[in-house]
């Protein structure tokens, strides 16, 4: 049973919006800056909160939004009784820890960076539980690993800090890069890539010869971001970041992710011996470990980080059972780790704020100094050491009834021995925590005077210890939840009951004999902890940074090895890589038979040809010579248009002349820049090979154009386009339309392309003019050395006449082009034809001073425009830039046609011009640097004088 809410994309997209409001409340104190962060936060909640009645009783909202339809990417969420228990910790938990950094932070932090971290992070997590297509849910996974980073890593100052946030980054990116591959492998599976339809695969995807890739993949993508075992080595050094962020990620947020991620296909991976093996082996591994490392830790955040570790693994281990008991206590630890472990966090957070260290051994006796700091730690670590009347003890009870009843490779002692022995070291390091810091005689050489901090630092934590009492003493409180959320994770409806008394079972005696040996071993702590210290073993952390320099080194060694430098090596190996792909692939067969026969080549096209190629070789041998090549480089486009035109393609034809026109006079102009010749750089035999390869490379692309011109090609788009382009498009001129239409979102990337290409050009010029190589400049040849006629009056006067006609011309191609040869495309580079001989005529520095346009502002103008006509197809329901046509008569004019592709041509024509002329710009600043002088008149000879002004400066 479900329902459909709009409510849920506004949960999960409320903290992204929240995350603008930090930076600019900040400006207006840190009470402010706070309060507006926790809005979003409250307003998720109160949201959340109006949907969990429905969610309580067995209904899963969902809500959907058509994205890529094709690639099956939708932006779907859904709500169930799982995803409802996570996200009440995300924003719970979340809004605790806003008000905690409130009054943790110093004024020294930047707290208005702070809030927008956390936001962002938080924004990330909910879009994880809340998200039901796996896609979807992968870029969340990776926005939180991105996020998760600049929090770690928010003390910038510190090394350690800077550190964990690479390793936290480097381990959890790693893994999400796995679970990509395994998600995309569930989807093909299943045949669908939304959650609620795979959760409902489980047998299809577990009988599939691809489920053992898929889960292995999905578990290092778990393992790695849950901290288990071999990758539980970076959770604890993310304890540089501050305590509010350790607090939020160690309870309610990205180290639960990849338990998260386990209960959510629990219905479709679990049930197998591979998913009990995998999961319970690693889980008690992790658990066992992790509670060994947390009882000799000194410092107080390693401690309940390790403590974290050991949980998780309690976690990952419930699940791998692969019981609906077993994941019924598994919710329910989830909730009660939340409660105890961010209290601890915050806990240790005041401790380090009031005493300045989280050094154990320079702690102890302030019970009397730190009373209602005292009382919530000591709360919350019986909670985590499993003591009666504290919610972690029914918790703790329910896992070790699991283990009790487990087998594992046929022997019922190992999962129940192992978990008490976990159970014990978990009690040791709790009670350590206790009677380490709080307990014993008071010190006289604290860092700083201890004393309990202001309201506003213990009133997060103290809320959250009264849950852990509440819980503990009245857990039926607690069981709808739980039920509903075992539930989403069994696939059946979940009756089970909280209770504080079983009876005397195998579990109790399990948690006595934990309690006890607990107790004892931490009366044998000081002798353990030197046998601790005197025992060599491995270092993950050195293990990792080795593995980081190794695989750096190898990395440097294959890039210098293939990356020297030269242009010419990194073709060649592309090419001959990519002819040699196409000849195996190609020699593998497969493909069919010619089905047509040459056709006579005419002779003026054999002439043609001929020329082609007369001119591409001498491209290649004149090539050094930079004027003579550019010359015949000209020569090439003149005749690939008049190919077009041969091959009834006037459109082509028109742009490509107008493209080689405008490119030829901008090298020309650059010539002016450049040494006359190339110098020699390749080695006769290197000349050999290139040539060869260019040979192999023609061939290979001849053969393959001729296989595809002698064989039918089944259903060519192109017929499409011309039946739909008038009915479609409003156009007769199909390439037009095309570029405007049925593939303007293409046109737009291109000219974006344009657009940035002549700003890029404008910056490397800025940086050339302002930097060392300004010299060469102000040392190049002098103007009055140059020839005498440099601005001639025949050209002058020749490119006068051109520019009206040029205008008119552009604005007749510009009208035209959606019914005849034409376009903004085509226009804009007419009229740069038109200024470009305008510069050329009369220099660059008068034509530059003449001109009233900021060319910069007309490439914004352009994208905008053309943008704008594309967004407005969306308050019509239709797709980004989908145009739309009419028909009009005004008396007397003839019934004429308006398309909205006019408007998007617009933006096409003022970016293209915009984009040439500021290249344009580019160069005439260059050439005015090196000394050409402004012309008072438009060319070189002064009829007042009677003589030719070599000056080029008024006398």
């Amino acid at each position: 049973m479900g329902s459909v809410s709009n409510l849920l994309p506004v949960i999960a997209i409320l903290p992204f919006l929240g995350a603008l409001l930090p930076g600019v409340m900040i400006r207006a104190g840190r009470n402010a800056c706070a309060s507006f962060t926790a809005v979003p936060t409250v307003l998720a909640l109160v949201l959340l909160a109006s949907l969990a009645p429905d969610v309580l009783r067995g209904e899963v909202i969902t809500a959907e939004f058509a994205w890529l339809p094709q690639l099956g990417l939708s932006v779907s969420f859904f709500l169930d009784g799982l995803g409802l228990l996570f996200a009440g910790m995300i924003l719970g938990v979340g809004l605790l820890i806003i008000l905690y950094a409130r009054f943790y932070l110093s004024g020294d932090d930047p707290m208005g960076q702070f809030y927008t971290y956390l936001l962002l992070f938080q924004g990330a997590m909910l879009g994880i539980v809340l998200s039901d297509n796996i896609l979807l849910l992968l870029i969340f996974w990776e926005l939180t690993s991105l996020s998760s980073f600049l929090l770690i890593g928010y003390w910038k100052h510190l090394p350690e800090g800077r550190q964990g946030a690479r390793m936290a980054l480097a381990v959890t990116g790693g893994g999400g890069l796995a679970l990509i591959g395994g998600m995309l492998i569930l989807g093909n599976i299943a045949g669908s890539y939304n959650l609620t339809d795979i959760l409902s695969q489980g047998d299809l995807i577990r009988a599939s010869d691809w489920y053992l890739p898929a889960l292995i993949l999905i578990l290092l993508g778990a393992f790695t971001k849950s901290a288990q075992f071999p990758f539980h080595f970076w959770l604890p050094h993310a304890m540089a970041a501050p305590t509010p962020v350790s607090a939020y990620l160690h309870s309610a947020t990205m180290v639960k992710a990849g338990v998260f991620l386990l209960a959510r296909l629990w219905p479709v991976l679990s049930g197998t011996p591979e998913w009990f093996y995998i999961v319970s082996t690693v889980g008690l591994i992790t658990m066992l470990i992790g509670a060994k490392i947390a009882l000799f830790k000194d410092d107080l955040k390693a401690l309940l980080a390790f403590s974290t570790v050991s949980h998780l693994g309690l976690l990952t281990m419930l699940l791998g059972f692969g019981t609906k008991a077993a994941a019924f206590a598994a919710v329910f630890h989830i909730i009660n780790h939340l409660t105890f472990k961010a209290a601890l966090f915050m806990t240790a957070g005041i401790v380090d704020h009031e005493t300045h260290t989280r050094d154990i051994k320079r702690l102890g006796g302030l019970r009397h100094l730190m009373p209602i700091t005292f009382g919530i730690g000591t709360i919350a670590a019986l909670s985590m050491a499993g003591i009666p009347l504290f919610n972690g003890f029914l918790s703790k009870e329910l896992m070790l009834e699991e283990a009790a009843h487990t087998t594992w490779a046929g022997n019922p002692w190992v999962v129940g021995g192992l978990s008490t022995l976990a159970a014990l070291f978990s009690v040791a390091y709790s009670f350590r925590f206790i009677s380490h810091v709080f307990l014993g005689p008071q010190r006289d050489d604290y860092p700083a005077k201890p004393h309990d901090p202001p309201f506003g630092l213990w009133i997060a934590p103290a809320f959250l210890a009264f849950f852990v009492v509440l819980i503990g003493i009245a857990p039926f409180l607690a069981e709808p939840l739980v039920n509903a959320a075992a539930g989403a994770v069994t696939g059946a409806p979940s009756d089970k009951y909280l209770s504080i008394w079983h009876g005397v079972t195998p579990a109790l005696i399990m948690s006595i004999i934990a309690v006890l040996g607990g107790l004892l071993l931490l009366a044998l702590h000081a002798p353990l902890m030197r046998l601790w210290n005197a025992t060599p073993r491995p270092e993950a952390k050195v293990m990792f940074d080795a593995v980081v320099a190794a695989v750096v080194a190898l990395v440097r060694s294959i890039t210098y090895g293939l990356h020297n430098g030269s242009m010419s090596r990194y073709l060649a190996i592309f090419v001959a890589a990519t002819v040699a792909l196409g000849y195996a692939a190609w020699s593998g067969g497969g493909h069919l038979p010619a089905t047509r026969a040459i056709q006579p080549i005419p002779p003026v096209v054999a002439v043609g040809w001929l020329m082609l190629i007369v001119s591409t070789a001498t491209v290649v041998i004149l090539h050094r010579q930079r004027f003579r090549a550019l010359v015949v480089i000209g020569v090439l486009g003149l005749m690939i248009s008049s190919g077009f035109v041969y091959l009834s393609a006037p459109d082509l034809a028109l742009t490509q002349i107008s493209v080689e026109t405008v490119t030829i006079m901008l090298l020309l102009l650059a010539l002016y820049f450049l040494p006359k010749d190339s110098p020699l750089e390749s080695s006769a035999a290197r000349r050999v090979r290139d040539g060869v390869i260019a040979l192999v490379a023609g061939g290979a692309v001849t053969a393959l154009a001729m296989a595809f011109m002698l064989r039918d090609v089944a259903d060519p788009i192109s017929a499409f386009h011309l039946e739909n382009a008038k009915t479609g498009g409003g156009g007769t001129n199909v390439v037009n339309v095309i570029l405007v239409d049925f593939r303007g979102y293409d046109t737009y990337g291109e000219i974006i392309v344009l657009g940035i290409a002549g700003l890029a050009i404008f910056a490397l010029m800025d940086a050339v003019l302002n930097g060392p190589a300004s010299r060469r400049l102000r040392n190049m040849t002098p103007v009055e050395n140059c020839a005498r006629d440099r601005h001639p009056m025949m050209m002058v006067v020749a490119t006068r006449a051109m520019m009206p006609i040029a205008v008119v011309v552009g604005a007749y191609f510009f009208l035209r082009g959606h019914n005849q040869p034409g376009g903004g495309f085509v226009a804009g580079l007419v009229i740069s034809i038109a200024l470009l001989m305008q510069y050329m005529a009369s220099g660059f520095a008068w034509a530059q001073s003449r001109q009233r346009i900021e060319y910069h502002a007309m490439i914004g103008w352009g994208a905008l425009i053309a943008g704008l006509t594309g967004v407005g197809s969306w308050l019509f329901g239709k797709p980004f830039l989908t145009s739309d046509f009419g028909y009009f008569e005004i008396p007397p004019i003839e019934e004429f046609e308006l398309a909205t592709a006019l408007l998007f041509d617009l933006g096409v024509f003022l970016t293209v011009l915009g984009s040439v002329m500021l290249m344009l710009y580019s160069l005439s600043r260059m050439a005015r640097y090196a000394g050409e002088t402004v012309n008072t008149e438009p060319m070189d000879y002064d009829p007042s004088r009677n003589v030719a002004d070599t000056t080029g400066k008024e006398s």
